[in-house]
């Protein structure tokens, strides 16, 4: 994610059980859970939300779209908010 003009490297854990997806921010102890992960497959487009933990929690939102989707290094980009901060995203399967 680009903040105040810098990238800064995040781990994002998703899984899906068949009905629903679920999402672990920066396994360990900073992690957070995303307490909302929704996607609309008319456009491809993916909502995440959660709350951080820590000193200074905030709460995150970030929309974004599926690129690449046949492939297996497809990626989801967008634009976020941090607490009050707003940055741009890339979230890309590893």
């Amino acid at each position: 994610m680009d903040m105040n003009g810098q990238r800064q490297h995040v781990t994002i854990v998703m899984n899906w059980d068949g009905k629903t997806v679920s999402g672990l921010v920066n396994p360990g102890p900073d992690s957070f859970a995303l307490s909302t992960i929704a996607l609309d497959p008319t456009n491809w487009t993916v909502h995440m939300e959660g709350d951080t933990k820590g000193t200074k929690p905030a709460h995150i939102s970030a929309d974004g779209k599926i690129e690449d989707l046949g492939s297996y290094h497809r990626s989801i980009s967008g634009s976020m908010t941090h607490g009050t901060a707003k940055a741009t995203f890339k979230i890309v399967r590893d």
